[in-house]
C-alpha cells in the first residue's frame, strides 16, 4: 500500500517527519482526509487537531493555523505553532486566553490589537479543546 510523506514545520523548527497512511488536517473550511493518491491541494489550515494514523496508530498534534500543502502523496504542513496533544499545558492555555480576553475588554473593534487578542482567544480555546482529545 501506497503511503504519505508528512512533515510538520514551524518558524521555529521542523517538527515531524513521518510517513503516514492518512491524514486529517483542520481547513479553513472544516477538518478533511488526505489519503495516498488524493489530488494537490493548497488550503488554510484553522486552529485544531492534526492527526495522521499509520499503521493502526494514532497521533494527535494541535496546530495553530497555517497552510496545507498536498501533492505526490506528500503533505506538508506549515504551522503557525504546533504541539504534541500530550504536551499541552492546560493551565498556560487558559492563563493566556484569560489575559486576552481581559485586554478585549477594553478594546473595541477598531483598535489595532482587537483582532490579535481575538485570534488568541480562539487559539487558546482550541488548544485546551485539542488537550482534552488525549
Amino acid at each position: 500500500m501506497a503511503e504519505l510523506t508528512l512533515e510538520v514545520v514551524t518558524p521555529e523548527k521542523r517538527l515531524l517527519s513521518e510517513t503516514a497512511d492518512e491524514v486529517i488536517v483542520p481547513g479553513f473550511h472544516g477538518l478533511f482526509g488526505v489519503r495516498p493518491g488524493h489530488a494537490p491541494l493548497l488550503s488554510l489550515m484553522e486552529a485544531g487537531v492534526l492527526t495522521f494514523r499509520r499503521s493502526g496508530t494514532t497521533q494527535n498534534y494541535f496546530v495553530s493555523g497555517g497552510f496545507v500543502w498536498v501533492a505526490e502523496n506528500k503533505v506538508l504542513v506549515l504551522a503557525d505553532q504546533a504541539e504534541e496533544v500530550s504536551e499541552i499545558d492546560v493551565a498556560a492555555a487558559q492563563k493566556r486566553r484569560e489575559q486576552a480576553e481581559q485586554r478585549l475588554k477594553g478594546m473595541s473593534a477598531d483598535d489595532v490589537q482587537f483582532e490579535r487578542e481575538s485570534a488568541t482567544v480562539r487559539t487558546e480555546a482550541a488548544r485546551m479543546a485539542a488537550a482534552t482529545r488525549r
